[in-house]
């Protein structure tokens, strides 16, 4: 089989692909701009994008095409009604960041409830050796226990957040869903969520109903030491009203690992925000992640020579 990787760099180099390039003829390219992307996938039998859009122009030019693997969960960046068409399968890998991106979570709520980065550059000052105490108690430090957790989104990334959140004795609520219309045992309001929540985490896709689900609105609603945790899709938060929620100290704190342009080239007003942390869209990229996602493509084009396109095949559903 003729594989073409068009985005390998997305993936980082501190893992093998190695299981690939033995069993198959793997031709990599580190980034694929898209007037290149036709070209390069015009004799491949299986192409793996992450980021990089495959069009119907693209398809078009691609007639030995017979898979595409998406090196994620997320598969917007196909032309599905296009790769359809064409009777060509499209795989993606599904739960292979659940680990990762709930231990997120928990890194932004234990730098912001710890205080860890105020501390360590007090120590870096040269502070603490001042002190005429034994420590320095200057910022907050606060239990995660008995804190309420709101989790918005109760697929498997949710649920790990839950589980999470038991070890540190924490009180948790799941937000009903907002795709079933029959009632949930053991869900509770979004309203409610927004309301009463110590800690919103958001762990829903980005769809037409979710976008700028936490807006003005909801700020207004939340409580002024809530703490928002993004690590879904940037568009799901209203990234202005965030910022004027944050300055006006309408919220506490915001852990962001998602924003509605990525990368931002032009900018982004949450970077003047106080008590806001980014981090480049990461909290699904550990070691482990990336490799359990190369293991579930190669497992996705294996059932596909299998014959097996019927399970994988999400251009279906």
């Amino acid at each position: 089989m003729n594989i073409v990787f068009l985005d390998r760099a997305t993936l980082g180099f501190d893992f093998s692909l190695e299981a690939l390039e033995n069993k198959y003829s793997l031709t990599s390219f580190d980034t694929t701009a898209p007037e290149q992307t036709g070209k390069r996938i015009e004799n491949a039998e299986i192409v793996i994008t992450n980021k990089v859009k495959i069009t119907e122009k693209d398809l078009f030019q691609a007639q030995n095409l017979k898979l595409i693997c998406v090196a994620a969960t997320g598969y917007n960046n196909i032309d599905i009604q296009a790769s359809r068409k064409r009777k060509i399968p499209v795989a993606n890998v599904k739960a292979y960041s659940t680990d990762s991106v709930a231990q997120t979570v928990f890194g932004y709520l234990l730098r912001y409830f710890n205080s860890l980065n105020e501390v360590g550059d007090e120590i870096k000052a040269g502070n603490w050796q001042k002190s005429e105490t034994f420590n320095l108690l200057k910022y907050p430090f606060s239990n995660l226990a008995g804190k309420k957790i709101g989790i918005i989104g109760y697929g498997k990334i949710g649920q790990k957040v839950a589980e999470i959140s038991k070890a540190f004795s924490m009180e948790i609520a799941a937000c009903e869903s907002f795709i079933t219309k029959n009632k949930q045992k053991n869900r509770v309001p979004f309203d409610e969520i927004i309301s009463k929540s110590d800690i919103i985490t958001i762990h829903t896709p980005l769809s037409e109903r979710t976008r700028n689900l936490i807006s003005k609105n909801e700020f207004n609603k939340m409580k002024s030491t809530a703490v928002l945790i993004n690590t879904a899709r940037g568009g799901i938060v209203n990234e202005q009203d965030l910022y004027e929620a944050l300055k006006s100290g309408k919220i506490a704190f915001a852990g962001l690992d998602v924003l509605t342009q990525e990368p931002p080239t032009d900018g982004n007003i949450l970077f003047d925000a106080p008590n806001c942390m980014i981090t480049p869209h990461i909290a699904w990229a550990s070691l482990e992640s990336r490799n359990k996602l190369i293991d579930g493509i190669i497992e996705n084009i294996e059932l596909f020579i299998e014959g097996k396109s019927d399970e994988i095949d999400i251009s279906k559903q």
